[in-house]
C-alpha cells in the first residue's frame, strides 16, 4: 500500500450507509441538486437516482445532464428534470427560480453544491478584480439567492437543506487562496446565522466541511495527485447519511486538531503555504481549479 492510500485510509475511513433508511426517507421526495455534472454532484445524483425520488439536476452543461437524464430514467426508477445555466448569469437564475416555483410546488430536500475555486498570488491579482466577483456570486451570493426563494416551500415540506463547504472555512486563512476562501466563508457564517431561525420553521440544515477531493476540480494541481483525498463516492454517502440521520454538520475527525495547529503554528502554516504560492507563480500550472463541485 503507498503512503498516499495509508493516509487515507487513516484520515477518511468508509463511510457505512443504511440503505434501507435512506430509503425509506427518500420515498416520493424531489430533491433539487446544483453542481449536477461532474464530482460530488454527478456521483450523489446517480447514488440517489436509484430510489424512487425525482431529481432536479441544475448544472451549466447541458449535454452532461442530458446524457444523465437518459442513463438515470432507463433504470426505471427516479424521474429527472435538468437545467442547463450558470447559477451567476442573474436573467437565468431569476428563471430557474420561477420554474421551480410554478412547475415543482414541493422540493423537500435541496443539495447546494455548485462551487468555483480558483488559487492565485495577490499578486498575481492586482488587475482581475473578476476572480473575486465571480467567486462571491457562486459560492456566496447564488446558494443565498437558492435558499431565500426556496426558504417558503421548504417550510411548507419540512424540508432539508444541505451545503458542501470546506474545511478552509474552519481554519486560520492561508495565502493564495484569498478569492475562494472569502467567498466559503462568506456563506459559511450567513448560514450558520440563518440555521436556528430555519430549523425553528421546521427546516433541517447541514453543512459539511470538506478537504480535498478527488474530483475534476483539483486536476490542473499537479501536486495535488499526490496528496490524500476523499472520493466523490465517500462524500455522497456522508450526504446520504445526513439525509436519515438530520445531522446538521459533518467533518473529518482531525479538523480540530488542524486547526489548533493553524493556529499554534502560524509562521510554519503560513511559510508552506507561501512556498506553494511561489511554486505556482514560478510554474504557472494550477493556479485556477476552473470546475465546480464543492469547496
Amino acid at each position: 500500500m503507498s503512503i498516499r492510500r495509508l493516509m487515507e485510509s487513516i484520515l477518511f475511513p468508509p463511510q457505512r450507509l443504511d440503505r434501507r433508511r435512506l430509503a425509506e426517507q427518500l420515498q416520493g421526495k424531489t430533491i433539487l441538486i446544483t453542481g449536477a455534472s461532474s464530482g460530488i454532484g454527478e456521483q450523489l445524483s446517480f447514488m440517489l437516482s436509484e430510489y424512487p425520488v425525482h431529481l432536479i439536476l441544475v448544472a451549466r452543461r447541458e449535454g452532461k445532464l442530458l446524457e444523465m437524464k437518459r442513463e438515470m430514467e432507463a433504470r426505471g426508477t427516479a424521474k429527472v428534470t435538468v437545467y442547463a445555466l450558470d447559477l451567476r448569469d442573474d436573467d437565468r437564475m431569476r428563471g430557474l427560480l420561477a420554474a421551480l416555483h410554478t412547475e415543482h410546488h414541493d422540493i423537500d430536500i435541496v443539495v447546494s453544491n455548485a462551487g468555483h475555486s480558483i488559487r492565485r498570488s495577490i499578486y498575481d491579482s492586482l488587475d482581475r478584480y473578476h476572480d473575486f466577483t465571480r467567486t462571491m456570486a457562486i459560492n456566496y451570493f447564488a446558494p443565498v439567492q437558492l435558499l431565500l426563494s426556496l426558504i417558503p416551500m421548504l417550510e411548507r415540506t419540512g424540508g432539508h437543506f444541505i451545503h458542501t463547504s470546506t474545511v478552509n472555512a474552519r481554519m486560520k486563512p492561508i495565502p493564495g487562496w484569498a478569492a475562494y476562501q472569502a467567498s466559503k466563508a462568506a456563506f459559511d457564517v450567513w448560514f450558520r446565522s440563518a440555521e436556528p431561525e430555519l430549523n425553528r420553521r421546521g427546516i433541517r440544515t447541514t453543512s459539511l466541511y470538506l478537504p480535498l477531493v478527488r474530483t475534476p476540480m483539483i486536476q490542473p494541481t499537479a501536486a495535488y495527485s499526490k496528496m490524500p483525498a476523499m472520493t466523490t463516492e465517500q462524500v455522497a454517502r456522508i450526504i446520504g447519511r445526513c439525509i436519515y440521520t438530520r445531522r446538521r454538520s459533518w467533518r473529518p475527525w482531525w479538523l480540530m486538531f488542524a486547526k489548533l495547529s493553524s493556529y499554534l503554528l502560524r509562521g510554519l502554516w503560513e511559510k508552506a503555504a507561501l512556498r506553494m504560492v511561489d511554486n505556482v507563480r514560478r510554474g504557472r500550472r494550477g493556479t485556477e481549479l476552473p470546475d465546480q463541485d464543492h469547496g
